[in-house]
């Protein structure tokens, strides 16, 4: 039988503000959260973050070279508020939190590692955004084997045409894709 966990991806001040268009989703997001809790599904909350100064930032990355900018500048992820989870979904005492270096919640992190010894071979994605760290923890998931149900109301992007075709089209691919409402059902039971 299937052992699973729960991911809440980069559900931090400074990405919610960002793609924080849906005033339901945190609502919808904690029902999963609780649900999990209540079923004794793991949470594991992963965020992306950096030492002071930036020094896993090359100047090459594209993406994470804008980051480490505005930073530096005193936006964004030079904050520690700003970068901490969002507090309402905030981790729990039980929770664990993984720390990310890039896109995917595997990149620079341990949480393979963190996986394999609770032997969590099943994940739950949700997270913020879907052709970000949803869809590269997804494609990494999925090389590494492990089981994959995405939670579809369960993610938010910034472009919706975007978060269809990755759900529709996509995900269903190597992954289960479901609301959280049926998600919930299926674990309380």
């Amino acid at each position: 039988m299937a052992k699973s966990a729960l991911l809440v991806m980069d559900v931090q001040r400074v990405i919610v503000e960002r793609f924080g268009d849906d005033p339901d989703y945190l609502p919808r997001l904690s029902r999963a959260i609780d649900a999990a809790r209540g079923a004794g599904i793991p949470v594991i909350y992963v965020v992306v973050g950096f030492r002071k100064g930036y020094p896993e930032i090359s100047p090459r990355n594209k993406a994470f070279g804008q980051i480490a900018a505005s930073a530096s500048a005193g936006g964004g992820f030079a904050d520690d508020r700003a970068t901490e989870v969002h507090p309402d979904v905030a981790p729990g005492p039980d929770d664990l939190i993984v720390t990310k270096k890039r896109v995917s919640a595997f990149a620079g992190s341990d949480l393979d590692m963190v996986l394999r010894a609770a032997e969590i071979d099943s994940l739950v994605l949700t997270g913020i955004a879907t052709s970000g760290v949803v869809l590269s923890t997804l494609r990494q998931a999925a090389d590494l084997d492990f089981g994959l149900t995405v939670l579809a109301d369960g993610c938010l992007d910034g472009d919706a045409e975007v978060h269809r075709v990755l759900m529709e089209k996509v995900f269903p691919r190597q992954a289960d894709v479901v609301t959280i409402d049926a998600w919930t059902k299926s674990v309380t039971a």
